[in-house]
């Protein structure tokens, strides 16, 4: 049982899968999975990966009624009326679940690189931890623990996007912070469940505050799903951004 302190109720997450490295252990990153998904389905596509000197920590998010199913109970990083981030934002539930993910990155050992990554829901709550760590506190105002060296984020969207120019004017520590920290986008302009318009505006939205290493990443035809020609991408940019050696195998 886990829950991001100063939150009122208590989350029960799900089981948690990891992937050890095959190499030389440099990197860890937790992934997180879709709206209705668990850890285990995307622990199996990442061993498959050729790189062999991350660490995949993939937990499963808690069962919680949903706002968009009509309070039906399924796994959800947070609650949801819409998957487009137009909705009101679940800060209670984006700050539970941006802190069991630093708490799991905070075991690790201090020499290794930390990021976070996931899909559709998953990534959205990927790079909200993202703003938590550029603004070195969660919306609760806890302080972010974790130093993020790297983000992914496929088919998702950022949520919290109205408030975040706000926050980040306060701080020209954030800004600094978000000039430096590596984030990849990937979206399909097929997708019709998080539509690409969503992501394209996310992407928009974090650039306009100062997150200057942002790479945003198109394909044609692809709907709410990964393709070989996607993870190759998110391969090639983690192996450059987080300075893996001998990553092909």
């Amino acid at each position: 049982m886990s829950s991001g302190s100063g939150t009122n109720r208590t989350f029960e997450f799900g089981r948690t899968h990891v992937v050890r490295p095959r190499g030389n252990h440099q990197a860890t990153i937790v992934w997180l999975h879709g709206l209705g998904d668990k850890g285990s389905s995307w622990s199996q596509l990442l061993e498959s990966l050729p790189l062999p000197n991350i660490k995949w920590i993939c937990p499963t998010a808690p069962t919680r009624p949903v706002a968009m199913f009509g309070g039906y109970p399924c796994t959800a990083w947070f609650d949801v009326g819409d998957l487009s981030g137009d909705g009101p934002d679940d800060l209670e539930g984006l700050d539970a679940s941006a802190a069991h993910v630093a708490n799991l990155l905070s075991g690790e050992p201090a020499d290794i690189k930390l990021g976070i990554g996931g899909f559709s829901m998953g990534a959205a709550t990927a790079l909200y931890s993202a703003t938590c760590h550029v603004l070195g506190k969660y919306s609760n105002g806890n302080l972010y623990p974790v130093n993020l060296s790297a983000v992914v984020g496929l088919s998702g969207w950022l949520p919290c996007s109205r408030t975040l120019r706000n926050r980040m004017e306060r701080s020209i520590q954030a800004v600094r912070r978000a000039a430096s920290l590596p984030i990849l986008q990937c979206h399909g302009l097929g997708d019709d469940v998080v539509a690409y318009t969503h992501g394209e505006r996310s992407a928009q939205a974090l650039n306009s505050v100062g997150f200057r290493d942002l790479t945003f990443r198109t394909y044609n035809g692809l709907g709410h799903y990964t393709v070989p020609e996607e993870t190759d991408e998110v391969c090639h940019w983690l192996t450059a951004r987080l300075g893996l050696q001998g990553s092909r195998s």
